[in-house]
């Protein structure tokens, strides 16, 4: 977990004090105990610039965000699952016309 302050988060990410409060209230951030400041449970510089670039680059307003990342999340598993079945596929062929040995994977 990472607390960055209000500022740090304007000079590194470009995100101010009122985009880090919508952002808190939708869940995608929390509020850390000290004041003006937020906690990231994820790395900070793959979560916040890429907030940044969805509410201020592409006007996703902060209730979208979470959906956004969600498919973000999905679309990555689905093509690690594909890049499974398409290895797997390729040595099932492999096998097939006797060119290797069938490995578990």
């Amino acid at each position: 977990m990472f607390v960055l302050t209000f500022q740090e988060c304007a000079v590194r990410y470009g995100l101010n004090a009122e985009d880090l409060h919508g952002f808190v209230a939708v869940g995608l951030l929390r509020p850390a105990p000290t004041p003006n400041a937020v906690e990231v449970d994820d790395e900070p510089d793959e979560l916040l610039p890429r907030l940044a670039r969805l509410h201020h680059g592409l006007g996703v307003p902060p209730e979208a965000l979470d959906l956004v990342l969600a498919m973000r999340q999905r679309l990555l598993g689905l093509q690690a699952a594909l890049a499974r079945e398409t290895s797997r596929a390729q040595q099932l062929e492999q096998f097939l016309y006797g060119r290797g040995p069938l490995l578990e994977g």
